[in-house]
């Protein structure tokens, strides 16, 4: 094994006689069946190749796809029954359709941990989301949303009003216009900003000031947001280290390289977090506490 230096400190291995830590185990939170209609055996070895051991996969509802060509609800379990230490699953539907509770419900009876990825053209703080979030209160599990400007979840000025009428449930969030407000004065319209972060954006705001606000890290808006000030991401990453989540969201089929954005998102965490422990919270720990079914196999 070619040891740098910081696998050196962290490993707390060599000269003074301690023994190599055992790797800290990943968990990603965010990936998709059928992503850019990626087959499931490529999906199985590109999460083996990046070294998870547990993925949550997250289905589209009866349209859209998640703009991805996702697969529904079957797909997700058909492939967790056929992985069950490896896969597991999230429950989904459109908010504002007559099926939506019936569809849901079915699903998390079934065994999902969660609902979403909820990636639909409504307001954040909606009626159809409330009923989201009424599921979940009901069900005690998260639910993870996908907020971009003008598209999906709108009004994210406007999602505090939700972590407070939902105070019992836990809230992930996810996607551009999440992770472009970690900057204090960004225009909603700039979905992937670049340059230095001013801490106190709307997202960071969330994420101090409401115990049940979490953040999935995956994706190129996750990886743009501490990509663009690593300065401003060391100490984001330090002080949110109890609220945030590793997720790939990536639809390769290799698990590496410059088009993996996953491979690329834990590089980056492993760089920039501030120490081992911070690192163990957000690759394993955080979604063990979030999944308690995450740590009973």
């Amino acid at each position: 094994m070619n040891w740098n230096r910081r696998d050196f400190l962290f490993a707390g291995a060599g000269i003074l006689g301690a023994q190599p830590q055992q790797e800290i185990p990943i968990i990603d939170i965010h990936q998709h069946t059928n992503y850019s209609r990626r087959p499931d055996e490529a999906l199985v070895a590109h999460q083996r190749k990046m070294g998870v051991s547990k993925t949550i996969l997250l289905p589209a509802g009866r349209k859209y796809g998640l703009a991805a060509q996702a697969g529904g609800n079957d797909s997700v379990v058909a492939l967790a029954r056929q992985y069950p230490k490896e896969f597991y699953f999230f429950a989904n539907e459109l908010p504002d359709i007559p099926e939506t509770r019936e569809t849901i419900e079915k699903y998390l009876k079934m065994g999902a941990i969660g609902i979403g990825e909820q990636k639909f053209p409504v307001d954040c703080d909606s009626k159809p989301m409330q009923l989201i979030a009424e599921i979940a209160r009901d069900y005690k599990v998260p639910v993870l949303l996908h907020f971009q400007h003008e598209a999906y979840n709108y009004g994210i000025e406007r999602f505090h009003k939700m972590l407070e009428k939902y105070p019992t449930v836990n809230f992930i969030g996810h996607a551009q216009t999440f992770w472009s407000n970690i900057h204090k004065g960004d225009e909603q319209v700039v979905l992937y900003p670049i340059g230095k972060v001013t801490p106190g954006g709307i997202t960071d705001r969330l994420l101090a000031d409401y115990p049940n606000m979490f953040g999935d890290l995956s994706a190129g808006s996750g990886l743009n947001a501490l990509r663009r000030d690593p300065d401003h991401a060391r100490e984001f990453l330090k002080r949110h280290q109890d609220k945030l989540l590793y997720g790939s969201d990536c639809n390769d089929s290799v698990g590496a390289g410059p088009k993996c954005s996953g491979s690329l998102q834990l590089a980056q965490l492993r760089e920039l977090c501030p120490d081992r422990a911070a690192l163990r919270k957000i690759l394993s720990g955080n979604a063990e506490r979030l999944f308690p079914a995450l740590r009973s196999r």
